[in-house]
Formats: C-alpha cells, sequence, structure tokens
C-alpha cells in the first residue's frame, strides 16, 4: 500500500469504528502492513538497522486488525505476559501513551522485545486473526507494534518515567550478568526497596544483547537506553568483574553481604564439531566473530576500531539458527565476497526466525542446504582454505521432533573459502560450576532450580540460558521475573 492509500483506508475505517459500523470481517480484511525496510543492496553495505519501523498510520491500521479476543489467547504466548489485547487497542485509538504503560507494567525491554523477540513462535502464533486467516504471518504484528511504542518513547514523543522505588528495606541483591534475564531482576527486586548490584564480565553491561545481537538488528543505543533507566532506579552496575574469579558466589554472600543472588550468566562457551581443521588460523566460534563485530566494533575498519579481525573473502557460515544469519550478515557487512551457509537440514527445519532468514537470502547470502562439514581445509602455513562437506537426507524425527539429517556416503565435495564461522550453539561456562560448591547442575552444565527459579543454594536463584541452555531474550525476561518475585518474597521472610 501507498502512503496515501494507507492514510486514506485507515480515515476510513475510523469512521466505521465511530458509527459502531467496523465488524469483524473489516477488520480481518485488513491488509498486514509490512514493515520498511532499508533496500538489500544498500544495507548489506552498512551496520544501520534494517527494519524502519511502522508510521503512524501503518501502526493504527495493523493494530486496528485486532479483534479484541475476550479470552486473549495471545498473552497466553507472552513468557511475561503482557496485556496484548489492551495496549494493542490504546495503539489504534491512537492513545501511545497509554500503550506504553501497559507494556511496561510486565516489560522493562520493549524496544528490544519488539525487535529480537520470536512472537511468531510465541504471543503471534496463538492470534486468533492468524488462525482465522490460516497463516500465521498475517496475525497481528505485536512486536511491531511494541517496537512502534517504544520507539516513540525512546525518541522523547511520549513521556517515560523511571519506575517507582519502595522505601529501602536494608536488603542487598547482586545480578551476576546484565543481559535480558538480569535486567528485569535487578529491577523487580530495586522496585521492591532492596539494594542492588549488576556484575558483568564484560567492559560493556548488557549481555547477549550487546555483544551477540548485530547493531543492525538491535541498535545499540537502544540497549544503552534501557540499562540508563536502571541506574535512574539506583541499581549499581559493576563492569569487568567475573564471578567465580574476582569473587566467588560464597564471597559475595558471606563477606560482601549480599542477601540473595540471582544468576544469569547465559550460555557463554561455544560448541564445536570436533573436525579435522577446527584450530586452523580463520576458524571462529560464531560468539568470538560476534563479540569481535558488535562489542568490540570491528566493523568500523579505519574508523578507530582497533579489533583484530581478518577482511574475509569468501566466508562458511555452519549452522541454521538466528546466531548463524547474523553470523553470516554480519561476514557481508565485513566486506565478504562470498557467504555460505551450510545447514544439514532444509530451511523448513531451520531454527532461525523466518524473517532473519529472509533478510539474509534478500541481502545476498547463499545457503547451502542437506550439506555439512565433514573437515576444514588448510595449506602449509595453517591458514583456512576451504570446507569438505557431506550431503545429507532427512530420515526419521529425532527428539527434537525435526527430521534427522543422515549423511550420503561418497557425497563429499568442497567448497573454497577462507574463514569458517561454527554457529551450532553454546554450553554453560563451567566456571560457577568449578567455584561453587553445593550448587546444583545438571548432564549438560546448566544450573538446577525449581518453579521458582530456586537454586539448591538457599538464596540463590538462576534463570536464563544457564538454566534453559540456548534461548530467546523474551524467556530469559520470563526466568528474571519469576526469580525476581521468589527473592522478594525470600527477603521479606527472611529474619533481619
Amino acid at each position: 500500500m501507498t502512503e496515501q492509500e494507507t492514510k486514506q483506508l485507515l480515515q476510513e475505517l475510523l469512521h466505521k469504528q465511530k458509527k459502531g459500523e467496523l465488524k469483524v470481517k473489516d477488520r480481518l480484511a485488513i491488509p498486514a502492513q509490512e514493515m520498511p525496510q532499508q533496500d538489500p543492496a544498500v544495507r548489506r553495505g552498512n551496520v544501520s538497522e534494517v527494519a524502519l519501523g511502522y508510521t503512524e498510520e501503518q501502526a493504527r491500521l495493523e493494530a486496528m486488525r485486532c479483534l479484541q479476543c475476550r479470552n486473549t489467547p495471545c498473552v497466553e504466548g507472552c513468557p511475561v505476559r503482557i496485556r496484548i489485547r489492551d495496549f494493542v487497542g490504546a495503539v489504534a485509538q491512537g492513545d501511545y501513551a497509554r500503550a506504553l504503560e501497559i507494556i511496561k507494567e510486565n516489560s522493562l525491554l520493549p524496544a528490544v522485545c519488539g525487535r529480537v523477540c520470536p512472537q511468531e513462535v510465541q504471543c503471534q502464533e496463538k492470534c486468533t486473526v492468524g488462525l482465522s486467516l490460516k497463516d500465521v504471518s498475517k496475525a497481528v504484528s505485536i512486536g511491531r507494534l511494541e517496537r512502534f511504542v517504544a520507539d516513540l518513547a525512546g525518541a522523547g514523543s511520549l513521556p517515560s518515567e523511571t519506575p517507582a522505588v519502595a522505601p529501602a528495606t536494608g536488603r542487598k541483591v547482586a545480578i551476576i550478568g546484565s543481559g535480558p534475564g538480569g535486567i528485569v531482576a535487578a529491577a523487580d527486586t530495586r522496585r521492591a526497596g532492596h539494594e542492588v548490584t549488576v556484575f558483568e564480565a564484560f567492559h560493556k553491561p548488557g549481555g547477549v544483547m550487546l555483544y551477540g545481537i548485530p547493531e543492525f538488528r538491535l541498535p545499540k543505543a537502544i540497549v544503552r537506553q534501557e540499562l540508563e533507566t536502571l541506574q535512574k532506579m539506583g541499581v549499581r552496575i559493576v563492569t569487568n568483574f567475573i564471578v567465580g574469579r574476582t569473587r566467588t558466589i560464597e564471597q559475595l554472600m558471606k563477606e560482601d553481604s549480599f542477601d540473595a543472588v540471582y544468576i544469569g550468566v547465559g550460555a557463554g562457551l561455544p560448541s564445536f564439531m570436533n573436525i579435522e581443521g577446527e584450530s586452523l588460523v580463520g576458524v571462529y566460534s560464531a560468539n568470538e566473530y560476534l563479540t569481535r563485530a558488535n562489542l568490540m566494533k570491528a566493523y568500523d575498519f579505519g574508523n578507530g576500531a582497533d579489533t583484530p579481525i581478518a577482511r574475509s573473502g569468501r566466508v562458511a557460515v555452519v549452522g541454521g539458527g538466528n546466531v548463524a544469519m547474523d553470523s553470516a550478515r554480519t561476514a557481508l557487512r565485513l566486506g565478504a565476497e562470498k557467504v555460505y551457509l551450510i545447514y544439514r537440514r532444509t530451511e523448513a527445519e531451520m531454527p532461525a526466525r523466518v524473517e532473519e532468514v529472509h533478510h539474509a537470502r534478500e541481502e545476498g547470502v547463499e545457503f547451502h542446504l542437506l550439506q555439512n562439514p565433514k573437515r576444514i581445509l588448510g595449506d602449509a602455513a595453517g591458514n583456512v582454505t576451504g570446507v569438505e562437506c557431506l550431503r545429507y537426507e532427512l530420515g526419521e524425527p529425532d527428539a527434537s521432533g525435526r527430521r534427522r539429517p543422515v549423511a550420503i556416503p561418497g557425497s563429499e565435495f568442497q567448497i573454497e573459502v577462507d574463514t569458517v564461522i561454527i554457529a551450532i550453539g553454546n554450553l554453560a561456562n563451567p566456571l560457577i560450576r568449578q567455584t561453587t560448591p553445593g550448587l546444583e547442575f545438571d548432564k549438560r552444565g546448566n544450573i538446577v532450580v525449581d518453579e521458582r527459579c530456586r537454586t539448591s543454594m538457599s538464596g540463590v536463584f538462576a534463570g536464563g540460558d544457564i538454566v534453559l541452555g540456548a534461548a530467546t531474550v523474551i524467556l530469559a525476561m520470563g526466568q528474571g521475573r519469576i526469580a525476581a518475585a521468589a527473592m522478594n518474597e525470600y527477603l521479606a521472610q527472611r529474619p533481619k
């Protein structure tokens, strides 16, 4: 739809609504609003955000598609239980301040979640509009509306008040990790009046939102704004502090007098394939590659960024998740001539968001599906020269429910590359485990918690990837919220 067509349709629908004539069939007939975005040929040469956000008219039209269901099935799909129907209804009415107020009842990170959360398998998957139209891609774009409202606040167009803090309780809470779960846990415990300190291992806070998600998907200025809100609430943030090395959890509690601890350190230990050639120069874990490019601004060649990262000509990215897509798209922006995404299943089994797969294809990433590296090839100097791959076919479903990839014997072939990025997942860093006797872990190295995110140690709580394995921003936030409620209850009941 053109801008003029959008404005005209909105006026017609508002007129119908005013007269009480806007019916369900009218709402279902409103076209889903496409998100404006940078041209693929242009954006692959910059790190500016790809999606440009709705106009006001687009946002209101999209919000008017909502049927305002009484049973709010979308809320069932939201890990932090935002009152979606009500905030979307407020957007439809043009009351953006009210919409933001509703969102912030449950989410401190709307600008982040509106951009990176997989709404299509959460709130939007359960949307009645999408179910009625038999297409989840035609569900109400809840995430984009959340982003629209949050961006108005970020630009200063809406009042955005610092959350109120209860009178001081005299209790001290340590939050280990400044990712999404840690931010929520810090905010909710600070709201209760506790003295809260966030400990971050890196030199800048923000966790995976800062080092893992590229600028073109999540501008770092947005993360900084969210962290500034925490600091305005009185939360103290300490960087370059590695819990387990700088101080142990036991020291924080016994020597530094913290009454409760939340562990939200993520899953930062990269997985490798254990194949020949993984130690060659030019092989990166996705964690390392993205951290260099994002947190350390390696993309800014020649403009003051001293981060060492090789200029690649041909890059192979192994994996099919969001991290693989981020790595492939980052490689393009770092100047690679060719980027191949190698994945051992088909596109239908890819865990990456459909939107990210679409954007990667648009930008020129070449997909090599039903293939997987057998070994990485190198020259006499130890530099990567290529990958030898096997072709695969799909067999019976495995434990994940996806059909298991089966190698085809004798199908080896080679691809010439000078860089290989392994993006097949992460494991829990063993440091906390090694330095915290009494804390229970499962066989994968993740912390064991109950339904309230309580660990085996009194006063110690945990959530996010260190509990769930590799998860999402919104799931980590959900656990941060659960843990904070349990911490507040624990501290209220504990004798002073």
